[in-house]
């Protein structure tokens, strides 16, 4: 049972995080509508021992990752019950007899004032990626912010891509509300391309956040950088030898938004 100075302790390591703020009020909600999974996830939290500040990070610690670490052994890649079509959103008989660089000029127009992000991915590309995310369905990534960086998780489902930000999910788990959901539509394979729309939270992300999010997603994915591969392979398969500073490296090596 969690003595009430451990949770009084551990509610207020939460609060010193620089994005508790944040989702303050899901974090209130959840307290209210389910406090045994609360002081639940308290007692976890107030059992995770202290690590030193790292440079950029604020109060964001390696123990931020212990619930991560292992993707979910009821994730699965192949579903496609889930996957939503293509034909929802975008009128597909209008650009059957177009090639894919006619068809790329028309999702971009077709999504420039939305409040999304879009992507014309070519067949082949995709397909490695997808490989990957079927060995490696839960990653991370770092998203700079004016506090330093805030990291947000990735799972695959089926075609789509789904982020949320960590501190989220370890409040919430597997309910953790969604900030980034990427789709993929396959429809026009024939045509050698794959449409992706990302749709954000205006409230947690930006446009350029998404992308930047949309953007890491494909470098550690597409298994063009020796690096970024063996991070995402680290911490599927050897976390304990995962050092989180390493994707921040990676980050500061390039511009992305």
């Amino acid at each position: 049972m969690t003595t009430p100075i451990n949770c009084e302790k551990a509610m207020e390591n939460l609060q010193k995080n620089p994005y508790f703020e944040k989702y303050a009020e899901r974090i209130a909600a959840l307290q209210k509508t389910s406090p045994e999974e609360f002081l639940k996830k308290l007692e976890e939290q107030s059992k995770s021992q202290e690590s030193p500040v790292k440079k950029g990070l604020t109060s964001v610690d390696t123990r931020q990752f212990s619930s991560v670490l292992n993707p979910k052994e009821n994730l699965q890649s192949n579903v496609s019950i889930e996957d939503k079509k293509l034909d929802t959103i975008f009128k597909t008989e209008l650009v059957k007899d177009k090639d894919a660089s006619e068809i790329q000029v028309i999702w971009e127009e077709y999504h420039k004032d939305k409040d999304v992000i879009c992507a014309t991915i070519p067949l082949q590309l995709y397909e490695n990626m997808r490989l990957r995310t079927k060995d490696n369905p839960t990653f991370l990534f770092p998203l700079p912010r004016a506090q330093g960086f805030e990291f947000i998780m990735c799972q695959t489902f089926g075609h789509s891509v789904h982020f949320t930000p960590l501190l989220a999910y370890q409040v919430h788990k597997e309910n953790a509300p969604e900030c980034l959901t990427m789709t993929h539509y396959t429809e026009l394979a024939d045509k050698d391309i794959v449409l992706m729309r990302g749709d954000y939270d205006k409230n947690v992300l930006d446009g350029q956040e998404a992308q930047c999010l949309a953007n890491q997603f494909q470098m550690y994915y597409n298994g063009k950088d020796a690096e970024k591969l063996n991070l995402l392979n680290s911490f599927t398969i050897s976390p304990q030898s995962f050092n989180h500073m390493d994707l921040i490296a990676q980050l500061e090596k390039i511009t992305l938004i």
